[in-house]
């Protein structure tokens, strides 16, 4: 028997769910942070400013000081998208999760184990799905860091899947950051497509800009019936 069991979201849920929610996208901040640090333009800035200061100033220490204080900016810079992230869902989707989802055609459900929440996922129907498909859109797939490794976020998947099944839907999408590359990982081994790729969440729109992957999954029901 899994040591966890999923079951439908509840009121008594709510503060639970947005706390891990929330740790759970704070946790792709030093990521983001590595990958800010590993682009050109931002490797070109932090040489090009101190050296200049050197130039200008003459003083080593305080081209030091400056490299110190761009480092923190960049460390606070990178957290950024996924702050104003978890703000705006806190006030949409987020803010009544039984109206946002359980409401509206879609449904949300919580991983618990040991009388904790430790995952959760949403999904809801796609507006203006693609002429002739039926698509459902996952959402705010989240494991507390302690639980991982266990098939819990396998299991909330495989939940949506059968949820979209029952609607008639065609397709499981969803929409992930390159900076979460488990999630990208495991979205991959469970027969995800990448199905398109844009850029929207900028820190420094001249300076760090990270790109946004579109999944998309066949719902094998839907792949018999074309054969």
């Amino acid at each position: 028997m899994a040591p966890y069991q999923i079951r439908h979201y509840q009121e008594r849920d709510y503060k639970l769910v947005v706390g891990l929610f929330s740790r759970g996208m704070m946790e792709h901040i030093p990521a983001a942070f590595r990958y800010t640090l590993l682009l050109h333009k931002t490797l070109l800035f932090l040489f090009a400013m101190p050296l200049t200061i050197v130039l200008v100033s003459g003083s080593w220490l305080l081209a030091v000081i400056c490299v110190f204080f761009l480092l923190l900016l960049l460390r606070l810079l990178a957290g950024q998208p996924f702050k104003n992230y978890v703000t705006q869902c806190l006030q949409t989707d987020m803010a009544d999760i039984t109206k946002s989802y359980l409401n509206a055609h879609g449904s949300f459900w919580v991983a618990e184990s040991g009388g904790q929440v430790v995952g959760t996922v949403g999904c809801l129907p796609v507006k203006d799905p693609p002429l002739g498909r039926k698509q459902m859109q996952l959402f705010h797939l989240s494991v507390s860091s302690q639980h991982r490794g266990q098939g819990i976020a396998k299991a909330l998947v495989r939940t949506v899947f059968q949820f979209a099944r029952d609607q008639g839907c065609s397709d499981v999408v969803l929409e992930t950051s390159i900076l979460q590359q488990s999630a990208i990982t495991l979205y991959e081994a469970m027969g995800f497509r990448r199905t398109g790729k844009y850029s929207e969440v900028s820190i420094i729109k001249w300076l760090i800009t990270f790109s946004v992957i579109h999944f998309t999954y066949s719902l094998p029901s839907t792949q018999k019936h074309e054969r």
